[in-house]
């Protein structure tokens, strides 16, 4: 066996779950996770070529990335015409979950692309504004603003709409602090 097939193999047995678990919390859903996992990695070893296990998993997580962001911006069309096509039957997990999952979830949905991307990869992926930036090729300061109306469109759409409102009087405060004062009377 070739040895990136032997990386391959193992990524998806020994990372495949991490893998998903990213998947679904970019796109929401578990067949599209499962879609986008088996994408990525068939983008990734299509041609065969020289990755370490690590090196290979940051680059399937960038495909899957990647792939996201491009699928919501050419989705857009396609959405308004899905329904009219066929009717997707929304089966409740019976596991168990917990109610507040479904709630994470269901917010998490309501942001956009990039705010969701930006969330997911500073709170789930632990990365840095920097790293982020990097991983999306935008600036820090673009990053910050997604994390910021991220964090405030979840704290309205969870319930901590009290928290976002001293959140946005704070900010008020500051930016009015900072203007000069001529630009402050007006």
């Amino acid at each position: 066996m070739a040895v990136w097939a032997q990386t391959m193999a193992a990524l998806a047995d020994r990372r495949g779950a991490a893998l998903k678990r990213y998947a679904f919390l970019l796109c929401g859903d578990d067949a599209e996770a499962d879609d986008l996992v088996q994408e990525a990695l068939v983008r990734a070893f299509a041609r065969p070529g020289h990755r370490t296990e690590d090196e290979a998993e940051g680059y399937v997580r960038r495909i899957m990335l990647n792939r996201f962001l491009d699928a919501k911006r050419s989705g857009r069309v396609w959405r308004r015409v899905s329904p009219l096509l066929h009717r997707r039957d929304y089966v409740p997990d019976a596991s168990g979950q917990v109610v507040v999952n479904a709630d994470v979830r269901a917010a998490l949905a309501r942001l956009s692309p990039r705010q969701r991307a930006c969330a997911v990869l500073r709170y789930y992926e632990d990365l840095t504004v920097a790293q982020i930036a990097t991983e999306l090729g935008c600036r820090e300061g673009s990053v910050k603003r997604y994390l910021s109306e991220a964090h405030q469109r979840l704290a309205e759409l969870l319930g901590d709409g009290e928290a976002a409102n001293e959140g946005r009087t704070a900010a008020t405060a500051r930016e009015t602090d900072a203007r000069p004062r001529s630009a402050a009377r007006k």
